[in-house]
C-alpha cells in the first residue's frame, strides 16, 4: 500500500470519528424566554360595519377577547353577559367600522331622547303637534305611518251670510317619527291615544304648519298603505281660497271638501 492511500485513509478515519463524536454529543440547553400574558377579557365589538342610524342586529355585534386594562368604557361580558341581545335593535349614532368596540353612547335605545335626530334624513325637521282622539284618527296613528295634515277654520263670507267652515290639506303623504315619546311601533301593541306627533317634514313644510296653527284647527288624516307613495300636490298657500258663495247659498263640506248650493 502507498504512502498517498495511507493518508487518505487516516483522514477518512478521524473525519468518521470525529462526525460519530459530534452526533454523540448531549444538545446545549436552551433558554427559554417567558412573556408574561396580559389579562384578558371579552368585549362587545361590530362583527360588521354599522352605518349612521343603521339599526344593528344581532348578527352585527360579536364578543372579542381584549386586554382587561384597555377594556374601561367598554362593555364587557364579564358585567353585562346579555349586553349583545340587548343591544341589538338600536341605532348608530354614529359609523361604526368592524371590530370596533361597543361603547354605551355608539349604539342608542330606538325608544331613547335623542334618537329623533339621528333617525332624521338629512334636510328634514322634526315637528312637534298636538292632536286628540278626533285630530289623531282615533289613536289609530302610529309611528312610521303616512298622514295628511287638514286645516279646518271659521272663514267669513259677509253680505249677510253667515260664517262657514272650511277645510283644506295643507300637507300631504308626510311620515310620523313618534306618537308621544314612542318612535317604534310595538308588536301587538294596541291604539293608544297619544298627545303629541311628531312629524317629518321639509323646512317650507314646517313653516306652512306653523303659520296654519295660528288660524284654525290641525287634524291629522291616516293614509292607506298602498296609497304611501302617491302623495297629491300641497296647495300653494297655507290655507285654500273658499269657494265663492252668493247670498242664500249652502256649504256642504264632503269628505274635507267645501261645495256651494
Amino acid at each position: 500500500m502507498s504512502l498517498a492511500r495511507i493518508l487518505v485513509l487516516i483522514v477518512a478515519l478521524l473525519a468518521g470519528g470525529a462526525a460519530a463524536w459530534l452526533v454523540s454529543r448531549p444538545p446545549a440547553p436552551t433558554q427559554t424566554v417567558v412573556t408574561p400574558s396580559r389579562p384578558q377579557t371579552e368585549v362587545l365589538v361590530a362583527a360588521k360595519a354599522i352605518a349612521l342610524g343603521q339599526v344593528a342586529k344581532t348578527e352585527d355585534l360579536a364578543w372579542r377577547a381584549w386586554p382587561i386594562d384597555g377594556a374601561g368604557g367598554l362593555v364587557t361580558r364579564e358585567a353585562t353577559p346579555k349586553a349583545l341581545e340587548e343591544h341589538a335593535g338600536r341605532i348608530a349614532r354614529a359609523s361604526i367600522s368592524v371590530g370596533e368596540p361597543i361603547t354605551a353612547g355608539k349604539l342608542l335605545p330606538r325608544d331613547g331622547s335623542g334618537i329623533v335626530s339621528v333617525i332624521l334624513p338629512a334636510g328634514m325637521r322634526a315637528v312637534a303637534l298636538e292632536v286628540s282622539a278626533e285630530s289623531g284618527a282615533g289613536g289609530f296613528i302610529l309611528p312610521n305611518d303616512r298622514v295628511d295634515v287638514l286645516l279646518t277654520r271659521q272663514v267669513a263670507a259677509g253680505n249677510g251670510v253667515p260664517e262657514s267652515v272650511q277645510t283644506s290639506t295643507i300637507l300631504s303623504n308626510v311620515r310620523v317619527l313618534a306618537i308621544d315619546q314612542a318612535i317604534k311601533e310595538q308588536d301587538g301593541a294596541k291604539a293608544v291615544v297619544g298627545r303629541t306627533a311628531t312629524l317629518e317634514l321639509k323646512p317650507e313644510q314646517a313653516q306652512k304648519l306653523t303659520a296654519s296653527r295660528k288660524q284654525g284647527g290641525i287634524s291629522l288624516v291616516l293614509r292607506a298603505l298602498a296609497d304611501i307613495g302617491s302623495g297629491e300636490p300641497e296647495t300653494n298657500s297655507a290655507v285654500a281660497e273658499p269657494p265663492k258663495q252668493g247670498p242664500g247659498s249652502m256649504n256642504i263640506i264632503r269628505f274635507g271638501v267645501q261645495n256651494a248650493l
